[in-house]
Order: structure tokens, then sequence, then C-alpha cells
């Protein structure tokens, strides 16, 4: 989710869900240790519940790192044994690290001994060959005796030469029951499931083998599949808000991100000045699967209004759907 699930994003998706936990993109230790701390970790309070996800493979730096993450006020710090990316790799973090469960061991160990926050791991059922189930169970073994207790499974294996990150994320076949066994074979773990999951039918139907689901581009290509989260999973009797009231919620805050002197440091262009595009755009398909969507999303990808930064081109786009919101 690199440049998907920025601040902005997770503001807006915090608009639609209370309670649903949220995840950064992935920022890795150099980042955090050698370049600007601010622009990588500022966020809104807003966001909470909200989980930095860490990329490294150096315990010492993981644990700084972790370090600043509590520090700057985040809820979870999250480990990515994940991302198949060449870029990643290059870096030996990411998914190359499902080879090397000791490490990985260290690195949790290092970041728990750190902070006082839980600190978790996302990974993948296996890499390249090796995709059998022992291959995925011993790794989590060895780093739940580091103290992991919570295991985000991204169910498919990651091919690490070859496919592209977007071809990983299709080609290699989901194995949901690696998951599911994963659970019963360590029930003392907080097991949560990632992959393929689109619907609230298919969510209910892997909570009955797991403790969790996490959602990525369904999440973001459709959003308002979070809007009966809270109820549906969270037991909040308050009513979910309309898609109308989610954009007037964005409005102050749009209007703040864009007022001179900003503090926000992230989606700028040139000479420092703000862009509405980098918060409308996480916004284009909050109308997803109603008529007139199209139209909607046209209206806030109108360059001309975008680069003059008036936020009431939501409020247009609203009247252009020509419908009530439901």
């Amino acid at each position: 989710m690199m440049d998907w699930t920025d601040r902005h994003c997770r503001l807006f998706h915090r608009q639609i869900t209370r309670h649903t936990w949220l995840y950064t993109e992935m920022v890795t230790t150099g980042a955090l240790l050698h370049g600007d701390v601010a622009r990588h970790l500022d966020f809104s309070a807003e966001e909470h519940p909200v989980a930095l996800q860490l990329g490294g493979s150096e315990p010492a730096d993981l644990a700084k790192s972790a370090k600043l993450g509590e520090q700057w006020g985040y809820d979870e710090i999250n480990l990515n044994c994940g991302c198949p990316s060449e870029r990643v790799q290059k870096g030996a973090f990411g998914a190359c690290l499902m080879a090397e469960p000791a490490l990985v061991a260290d690195c949790v160990k290092a970041m728990r001994d750190a902070v006082s926050i839980d600190v978790t791991v996302k990974h993948r059922i296996g890499i390249d060959d090796h995709d059998e189930y022992g291959f995925m169970r011993d790794f989590v073994g060895t780093v739940a005796d580091a103290g992991c207790r919570t295991f985000i499974v991204h169910a498919r294996s990651a091919i690490l030469k070859g496919l592209s990150p977007k071809e990983n994320r299709e080609i290699p076949p989901l194995r949901y029951e690696y998951a599911h066994r994963l659970k019963r074979e360590f029930p003392h773990l907080e097991i949560i499931l990632n992959g393929g999951i689109k619907t609230i039918a298919d969510i209910d139907a892997h909570l009955s083998h797991v403790d969790g689901v996490m959602l990525g581009r369904e999440a973001y290509h459709n959003p308002w599949l979070m809007a009966g989260f809270d109820s549906r999973y969270y037991g909040d009797v308050q009513a979910a808000p309309s898609r109308s009231a989610v954009i007037h919620a964005m409005l102050p805050y749009i209007r703040a991100q864009l007022a001179p002197g900003a503090a926000s440091l992230d989606g700028r262009a040139r000479g420092g000045q703000p862009r509405l595009n980098s918060i409308t755009r996480h916004m284009l398909g909050l109308m997803a699967g109603l008529p007139h969507a199209r139209a909607f999303r046209q209206m806030l990808s109108d360059s001309k209004r975008l680069a003059a930064g008036d936020p009431t081109l939501l409020i247009d786009a609203l009247d252009r759907m020509q419908l009530s919101i439901p």
C-alpha cells in the first residue's frame, strides 16, 4: 500500500469507520533514522487506533524506529515481512525476511524491549519454492518465541524473482486454509487474515476460523464497504454516517491542510504548496457502485479545479451526482 495509505487516506477512512484499525504505508528504518521524521510519522489524532508499519532488518535500527513510533503516538508497531518488491529486497527486508526467522525474532525482541505497545508481524505464507505449510508454521513459531503475539497472514506466497508486486498479488494462489490451520495450531496467538477479501460475506466466513481480517486494496477502491464495520464487528450502536456527511466532515481537514503554513509536510508540490489532489485522490471510490459514480470521479479529477485548490469541488461533485446520497 505504498503511496496509498498515507495520513490523508487514513483520515478519510476514519470518517467512515470509527473503530477499525488503520495501518500506515511501510516506512523504512533508513527514512526515519536519516530522513525527515515528521514527514513520515506526522498524523492526526482522529486516526487512532493506528499502527506504524516498519520496513527493516537491523534489530537496533528497528528498535530505534519503533521507539520513535511510540513517542509519536502510534498504537502498534508492525514489521513488514511480506512486501515482495525488488527495491525492498535490495534493502534485505520485506518478504525475503521469511527465509531468516531467527533474524526476524531478533528484530521483534529488540522492538519489544524498546517499546511498551504491541509489536506485530505481517508476512506471506511462503516465498518462492518454500510454499508448504510447514515453512510458514516454523517461521511463526520462531517469531512467536520472541514474544510476538499477533501475525497478519497474507495468504499468498511471494515470488521474489520474476514477478512484479502487482503480479505477486494476483498470480500466486490464495491458500486461506494455511491461515485457518495456523490458528488451530497456535490458538494462543492472534491470527489476522489478509489477501483477496472483498465482501462482508467473505469476512464473516473467515472470522469463524481466525481472529481478524485485514483489507487492503478493496478498502481503498471501495471504502464504503467499511461503513457497517462499527456496528457489525465492534458493537457500536451509533449510526454510520452518510456519504454526504463523510465529505462534509473532510472539508475542515482539507482547508486546514491547504492553509498557508499548514503543519503537514506530505502531499506538497514544488515550492511547498499543498495540493488538493493529494487528499481527494483517496476519495475517488467513495461512490463506487452508485449511479453517476463516474461523474463523481470525473469531477474530483478535474485538473483545473484541483490546481485551483478549492475544496468546494467536493460539494459540486456531490451535486453533480443528482441523487440523494444514501
